[in-house]
């Protein structure tokens, strides 16, 4: 099934792997480990928010679709397991 979003990741991963090869260049040029450590931070929220975004796609496009015409039940836990899903 074709994903909407996954453009949108690949930019956000593109640009997060711009950003890590400025701080390997960075380390290369022995920048202070604070300057350092705060880069990496962005870069792994970068990638955290990309997974994120990949995780609520798939529940989207892949499980509540097919789950339209299912009975209230099979809704509800769909519901359930969609709020539980913003802790990823």
């Amino acid at each position: 099934m074709p994903h909407n979003h996954h453009p949108a990741i690949v930019k956000r991963l593109k640009r997060a792997d711009g950003h890590l090869q400025t701080i390997i260049r960075m380390i290369e040029e022995g920048r202070p480990c604070l300057q350092i450590a705060q880069q990496l931070q962005a870069v792994e929220g970068a990638i955290e928010n990309a997974k994120k975004a990949l995780i609520h796609e798939h529940i989207t496009q892949c499980l509540e679709q097919p789950l339209k015409t299912a009975g209230p039940a099979a809704r509800a836990t769909l519901k359930e397991f969609k709020l539980v899903a913003k802790y990823l």
